[in-house]
């Protein structure tokens, strides 16, 4: 009796860790991160890239924290295009189908609405901060010093360049 009591509380307990946890990355979440992140770095160049990315010394694990932060972003946008269509699919079928499918029978309108949808808001959230971490650059360049005073929060305030760009791009948001 104990050990049923023991394992039903151990599931009530695990199933908000899973709620919480949201759509893991897939493969292909990752594969279009590794697209965005090469796409970005050659944008705002390496040392922005780096000082966004990088939170080791030397910052040399900037893409793989990219990498890492925009699948956990993409898998997010792919979870918000799926309940989105799920919600214009039972609206009206019909209409959603001619919108999205392909060929004489509409086939694959869901799929295709969904990678529609995810694809746009990954390409607007990148904009953001590629648009962000340009003005960021800009500001920091006459004087780094006076730049980590004002965005650094941390200790030494090596935090200044993301603090930066995740602030522009929070108020450039929708």
């Amino acid at each position: 009796m104990r050990k049923l009591v023991f394992l039903l509380a151990t599931a009530l307990l695990a199933i908000p860790a899973w709620a919480v946890a949201g759509t893991p990355p897939s493969p292909s979440d990752r594969a279009v991160a590794v697209k965005q992140c090469t796409t970005e770095r050659n944008l705002i160049l390496a040392p922005a890239f780096k000082l966004l990315y990088g939170t080791n010394a030397n910052r040399s694990n900037a893409f793989g924290k990219c990498v890492s932060k925009l699948a956990r972003q993409n898998a997010a946008n792919r979870s918000n295009a799926t309940a989105d269509c799920r919600t214009e699919r039972a609206a009206d079928a019909a209409a959603f189908a001619a919108k999205y499918g392909k060929g004489h029978n509409h086939a694959n309108a869901f799929g295709n609405c969904v990678s529609g949808k995810a694809k746009a808001a990954a390409a607007q959230q990148q904009q953001a901060i590629v648009n962000a971490a340009k003005s960021c650059w800009t500001e920091r360049k006459p004087d780094p010093a006076a730049f980590k005073a004002k965005y650094g929060t941390n200790a030494n305030k090596s935090n200044a360049f993301g603090k930066c760009v995740s602030g522009k791009v929070k108020h450039s948001g929708p």
